[in-house]
């Protein structure tokens, strides 16, 4: 089992708009990651990290930036529900995979990372 305590204390020495860069980044690599039905795995563990990403840095942002936050992790949990029908089904789990790279943007787009 992964040791969240560790990943929470190194995730948190970043400032706001890095952290959400990071969430970015693991949506982007979820969606990437599907193309291979071999990666079931390997995304179940980018879910589960993007939910405890947002769980630790919603309370610091901006409330609008909060609210888009828990809706995603809402989804993160949707999908993690239906996982078994989902993974299976290629065209199921490649739109899961846009959504993933949807959301990235606009995870990026939050950040201001993009406009800095």
């Amino acid at each position: 089992m992964k040791d969240w305590t560790a990943v929470r204390e190194r995730y948190m020495q970043d400032d706001l708009a890095v952290r959400l860069g990071g969430l970015a980044a693991n949506l982007r690599r979820m969606r990437s990651f599907c193309e291979h039905e071999a990666n079931q795995s390997i995304v179940a563990n980018l879910m589960d990290e993007s939910k405890f990403f947002i769980e630790w840095t919603a309370s610091e942002a901006k409330i609008e930036v909060a609210a888009e936050l828990v809706e995603l992790q809402v989804q993160l949990a949707c999908w993690q529900r239906q996982w078994a029908d989902i993974w299976p089904n290629y065209e199921r789990r490649r739109a899961m995979a846009e959504q993933s790279s949807e959301w990235s943007m606009r995870v990026l787009d939050l950040s201001g990372l993009l406009s800095a």
